[in-house]
């Protein structure tokens, strides 16, 4: 069964660029489309992005679209969120998640990473 492990998260500058990884163990994640979500104190779970098995196809959430690139290294078992021109409402606890059943509902979840930004 595959595990997911976030990384990347910190502290960045409002407009700097942070690399968000997300790590597969247990499995490989090529089999599996994945997304970035992310959760904001006190509001719910929000899609921020998320990308086919092949990494041909991604989708984002409107207000990042421009600023923000899920990549997938399968030979890393690896998927990234690139953020770039960080705002004040990016801060959050971002998660990765996969699909591993294929009914196109994330399933598997890792534990998340903090992101936080500072003016």
């Amino acid at each position: 069964q595959v595990q997911l492990v976030e990384s990347g998260g910190g502290l960045v500058q409002a407009g700097g660029s942070l690399t968000l990884s997300c790590a597969a163990t247990g499995d490989t994640i090529s089999n599996y489309r994945v997304g970035w979500f992310r959760q904001a104190p006190g509001k719910g779970r929000e899609f921020v992005a998320r990308i086919s098995r092949s990494g041909g196809i991604t989708d984002y959430k409107f207000s990042v679209t421009g600023r923000c690139t899920i990549s997938r290294d399968n030979a890393k078992n690896t998927v990234y969120l690139q953020m770039n021109n960080a705002k004040p409402d990016d801060p959050a606890v971002y998660y990765c998640a996969a699909d591993t059943k294929g009914g196109y509902q994330y399933d598997t979840w890792g534990q998340g990473t903090q992101v936080t930004v500072s003016s």
